[in-house]
């Protein structure tokens, strides 16, 4: 994935200005950057969810910013993976509904699909919770919860954004062990966006975005 001189303004407010970025696949990459520097729109915009106002964004060669809005939805749904600051679950369905709903929307029968997400509750420390519904569960347990509905589906690319945000320092470390080890075992790239150290940490790279733009990169040492 690799965006080119993205710009976007919200209204007369410029949020992206002229960034670039390249992402490699099976990657762990961490955005950082301060509250309001663009970071999470960037990552809107590489995930299709935003068109920016001018440059390019492309998807193994293909052009996300002028695909239409069916098929980048079709994208979203069957390639992309999503993890939000607060998870984010529908509150009418259970646990287990939550998580299969990617299936289902993608066509899979209902039992299939709450087949598949029951064994993402043992692999995620879940187990027990099926039928609660998110207002039953901790903030660590429904954070996990959208992580399983995020990769039961096995996406390609996982968007992470500020998935620990709302967490304490241990249930945080909790989800980022359980994210990278599952992403890693499914060879999936994840696009992650924090402003913690901490968490950036648990990437193989770290770019940061200041006021709209990728300006300092920072490269792990091998």
């Amino acid at each position: 994935m690799e965006a080119r001189d993205l710009a976007f303004s919200f209204g007369a407010t410029p949020a992206l200005r002229g960034a670039e970025i390249e992402i490699e696949a099976g990657e762990i990459l961490a955005i950082m950057g301060p509250s309001g520097s663009g970071k999470s729109t960037l990552l809107h915009c590489l995930a299709g969810i935003l068109v920016p106002d001018s440059g390019e964004v492309r998807y193994n060669g293909e052009r996300l910013d002028t695909m239409s809005e069916a098929r980048r939805s079709a994208l979203r749904r069957d390639q992309f993976g999503f993890v939000f600051q607060f998870g984010q679950l529908v509150p009418e369905l259970t646990a287990a509904e939550n998580v299969a709903l990617p299936l289902m929307l993608g066509g899979i029968r209902r039992a299939a699909a709450l087949r598949s997400a029951h064994g993402y509750f043992e692999r995620l420390g879940l187990d027990g919770l099926e039928q609660r519904r998110s207002g039953e569960l901790s903030g660590g347990q429904a954070q996990r919860v959208a992580l399983a509905r995020a990769l039961v589906a096995e996406p390609k690319v996982l968007f992470a954004d500020e998935p620990t945000g709302s967490l304490d320092s241990l249930t945080g470390e909790q989800v980022m062990d359980l994210l990278v080890g599952e992403a890693r075992a499914q060879g999936t790239t994840v696009v992650l966006v924090t402003h913690e150290p901490r968490v950036a940490a648990y990437a193989d790279r770290e770019v940061v975005v200041r006021d709209g733009r990728v300006t300092v990169p920072v490269r792990r040492a091998a």
